[in-house]
């Protein structure tokens, strides 16, 4: 096997990893991908990316499934690493190689220690290095690729979306450092109690690329799809040969009808999602408790003041508040909380422009002093919070870790909740989270960065409005809760609980939820409520968000407990996380490999751990072997196919049977014999608006042919042929670029013709001809030319098959037309009775209420629609979209 050096000036410092030639790709954000250096292009290719996240009732399941080819002539080592949101479970990984999976298995970390250290006394090298990053972890794994083979890396985790602000947010990032012929993102949201509204936000979703974004909303269910074309993923902001590098964030919320919120049931398990809105703000009680010791100097300083600035003047004038400094000694803005009045904010302001940085750091002191002030001011109808801000270790005062623990929480008494914010990573994260716990709320990291006061400022915001204060969460008829009992529960927030429903009756399962609102007692029991049973599709979906809701409160508990009460609950979250297959603190991932390759094992670090290989066992290293063959680093998913090029300029096939003709210089019609025409049958088609407003419809009867896209300036043109089933689709679509290229497409074949040549693709294809592309998967086929991309989907009714395209990247080009480049529908509603009239531009026309399917979605629903003629539709006759040849 040969084996070949590239010159990677920035890994030098690396180590033995300089042994081997490096390219990386990673994965992030809700999903993202990374590269550090690449040798040449022609040697691999990133040919086809694809994330698909499903978000269920606020639990996404997001799988990522990437493909490289290895072009050399030798094997080459590709090593898989991914980064994660550090809330998610991994709990799927797998790799596909020469035609048969290769299965990542869940065990005790303890049992896949031991696995990993025999394969290290083989002299097999180490497999995996874990860090975190800002809200990120890293896993990763290697295997090795033959020449001109191909591997498939499938990687599956699952997370809780969490309510901030009024909304949840799906983040993905990407820079996959070249640009992806086949790249895709597909994001479908079903929400049963009603998606409230749905937005697209981040770099990618600006300029060039707002083009390759495609958004459905109705009612219940979204769908954001993501396509951009390689020429896109170079020309858009933050983008250049390297391909794209920026954010795409789908940011939503859910209609909330019900006080008591939003109960579903399935297979003996509840969940429920707890968020009130109509109710008055609490009055607050806060102590802002700073750190000033003199590790807290410059920028860090800086931006806590800006920080503080902004926190004040946020302060409602009915909140009362506290602020002191500390290093080896306390200083006090005034001893006693006072009115958030004009005058006191104005005082305050001028105190915190002038903290000065100085001494060592007594965090017991201060904490116990910010106690004492929320302890002497009770206030009725009314919330209190403590918030700390340090950057590093007591070091003055009392220093005992375990000690100040125990004195805050002496003080606090679950009186008010304490949160703490780390800033930086000298911090000892572990003991502020601790704390945090012990006394009801939560520990954040503030990172070291040019928007750490939007940090501060932001975590501010999220506690900023109490709206119920002693929150308890009641089922009768209902056993294994996750957290019942909540502090505090603040606007823009959720209260999310999972359980088991005792002997599965829901007849008896009654939920009821107790609270103080202001300086009274309420209670949530609407008892004309009823608990929504999903069905069986749901079945293991919230036992799920069970299981990861109790394993995260284990995990919590065990950093709180100790002796036999911390090792119970280790266990019970031990035995879920194994039950579950989630990679947590206390299980790892091993990964097996083809036999004669080392075996992996993914771990997943605790907040605040750093970048570090796993031992090797005493007396033993990582050897060297024979041979070693290149190693190509890639974060996310890597698959290699191999490539043939044809003379003709038409490249083909992995999988099925390609076949080359010779053609005839005849007319399309004579490549691909056509089907007799049936009887006269009518097809629905939807045009959307960008809006909540129903779609429009109206349909095409007859034996049509469509014009379906045309392109003048790229000399693209796309037409198709209906098909004989009722409201069923097309039997085939034909496909013209340029002069001499023409696509056949039906639920079998694809048919190509470049010049005198003719291909027929009847498997799984990349098929490329020129600057087209079609790659042709189980039931979808992507296209794209130039800045236009364009899916067929290949649905079925009654046991036929049919055709259906979905325009998924609009040219910026207006000179387009076509039935699938029509603009979104715009219309006002002029009259309800006694018929429906809609106002499209100047034309008042009578439409019917009726529905269709949308068969641009994977899983068509079926949606209501404003029924109406073409022509009133389109605005123009449906003749000018009927064309006499395909």
């Amino acid at each position: 096997m040969q084996r070949r050096q590239f010159e990677l000036p920035e890994l030098h410092s690396g180590g033995n990893i300089m042994e081997r030639a490096v390219v990386q790709v990673t994965l992030f954000g809700l999903l993202l991908v990374l590269a550090s250096t690449l040798p040449n292009k022609d040697d691999w290719n990133i040919y086809s990316f694809h994330i698909n996240s499903t978000v269920t009732s606020r639990y996404a399941t997001t799988v990522i499934t990437s493909r490289v080819a290895n072009r050399m002539d030798d094997s080459k080592e590709i090593e898989f690493q991914v980064r994660i949101p550090k809330n998610a479970f991994i709990s799927k990984f797998r790799m596909f190689i020469d035609g048969q999976w290769y299965n990542g298995v869940v065990k005790g970390k303890e049992k896949a220690q031991q696995q990993y250290t025999e394969a290290v006394s083989r002299g097999q090298s180490a497999g995996l290095v874990s860090s975190v990053g800002r809200t990120l972890e890293e896993f990763k794994t290697a295997v090795t690729v033959a020449a001109h083979k191909k591997v498939t890396f499938e990687l599956t985790y699952e997370e809780l979306l969490k309510r901030k602000l009024g909304k949840y947010e799906l983040q993905i990032h990407a820079r996959p450092m070249q640009p992806v012929k086949d790249f895709k993102v597909d994001v479908y949201i079903n929400e049963k109690a009603g998606i409230n509204f749905i937005d697209i936000k981040g770099g990618l979703s600006t300029n060039a690329l707002a083009n390759a974004i495609t958004r459905t909303h109705a009612d219940k269910q979204a769908w954001v799809y993501f396509y951009p074309t390689e020429d896109q993923q170079k020309t858009c902001d933050g983008c250049g040969e390297q391909g794209m590098n920026g954010d795409l964030v789908i940011v939503y919320d859910v209609n909330r009808d019900s006080s008591l919120g939003d109960i579903k049931s399935s297979a003996g398990y509840f969940v429920h999602h707890f968020a009130p809105s109509s109710l008055s703000r609490i009055p607050k009680n806060v102590v802002f408790v700073i750190d000033q010791s003199g590790s807290m100097s410059g920028r860090k300083m800086q931006q806590t003041r800006i920080a503080l600035i902004h926190i004040l003047n946020d302060l409602a004038e009915d909140d009362h508040f506290g602020l002191i400094t500390f290093d080896s000694s306390i200083f006090h803005w005034k001893r006693e909380l006072v009115q958030a009045n004009k005058e006191n904010l104005e005082s305050a302001k001028t105190f915190a422009l002038n903290i000065n940085e100085r001494g060592a750091t007594d965090i017991n002191a201060a904490v116990l002093e910010g106690a004492r002030m929320l302890n002497a001011h009770p206030r009725e109808g009314s919330a209190s919070i403590v918030i700390l801000l340090t950057d590093g270790d007591p070091t003055s005062g009392v220093t005992n870790l375990e000690l100040i623990q125990s004195n805050v929480r002496r003080d606090i008494a679950d009186k008010f909740p304490l949160y703490c914010l780390g800033f930086g990573h000298d911090v000892n994260f572990e003991f502020l989270e601790k704390m945090s716990l012990q006394n009801n709320g939560v520990a954040r990291r503030i990172y070291e960065d040019s928007d750490a006061d939007s940090q501060l400022k932001g975590f501010y915001d999220e506690v900023a409005t109490p709206l119920l204060t002693d929150v308890t969460m009641i089922y009768n008829g209902g056993t294994n809760l996750t957290q019942t009992n909540f502090s505090q529960y603040y606007n823009g927030s959720e209260i999310v609980v999972a359980g088991q429903i005792t002997d599965n009756d829901i007849e008896t399962f009654t939920p009821q939820v107790v609270a103080i609102s202001r300086d009274r007692r309420v209670t949530f029991s609407e008892t004309n409520a009823t608990v929504e049973y999903t069905g069986t599709d749901f079945d293991s979906h919230i036992q799920r968000v069970w299981a990861y809701l109790t394993v995260k409160q284990l995990l919590e508990k065990e950093l709180l407990f100790s002796g036999p009460e911390k090792e119970n609950v280790k266990k019970e979250a031990l035995e879920l996380s194994l039950k579950y297959s989630f990679v947590t603190p206390l299980t790892s991932m091993v990964v097996t490999k083809p036999l004669g390759e080392n075996t992996d094992v993914l771990h997943k670090p605790k907040e605040g751990g750093t970048t570090q290989a796993l031992p090797s066992p005493v007396g033993h290293r990582p050897l060297s072997r024979k041979g070693l063959k290149k190693r190509t680093r890639l974060q996310g998913h890597v698959v290699s196919y191999s490539l043939t090029r044809r003379s003709q300029g038409v490249s083909g096939g992995f999988s099925g049977r390609t076949e080359i003709l010779k053609a005839s210089p005849t007319n399309s019609d004579q490549v691909v014999s056509k089907v007799a025409s049936s009887v006269p049958l009518s097809h629905r088609f939807l045009l959307k608006t960008e809006n909540l407003s129903l779609p429009l419809c109206f349909d095409v009867t007859g034996d049509v042919r469509l014009k379906l896209l045309h392109h003048p300036n790229r000399e693209l043109s796309v037409n198709g042929e209906l098909d004989t089933v009722m409201n069923g689709g097309f039997r085939r679509i034909v496909i013209h670029f340029k002069t001499d290229l023409y696509v056949e497409v039906d639920t079998n074949v694809i048919t190509v013709r470049e010049g005198q040549t003719l291909t027929r693709h009847t498997g799984q294809d990349l098929i490329t001809a020129g600057s087209l592309t079609v790659i042709r998967r189980d039931k979808e086929i992507d296209v794209g030319a130039g800045d236009t991309r364009m899916v067929i989907y290949i649905h079925e009714k009654d046991g036929v098959e049919f055709l259906w395209p979905v325009l998924r990247q609009q040219p910026l080009d207006n000179n387009i037309t076509g039935i699938i480049a029509l603009k979104p529908a715009v219309y006002e509603e002029v009259q309800q009775t006694p018929s429906t009239k809609l106002k499209i531009k100047d034309q008042e026309i009578d439409v019917t209420r009726a529905n269709a399917v949308d068969y641009s979605i994977v899983s068509p629903p079926t949606l209501d629609c404003w029924l109406m003629s073409a022509e009133s539709v389109l605005q123009r006759r449906l003749d000018d979209f009927i064309v006499t040849q395909l």
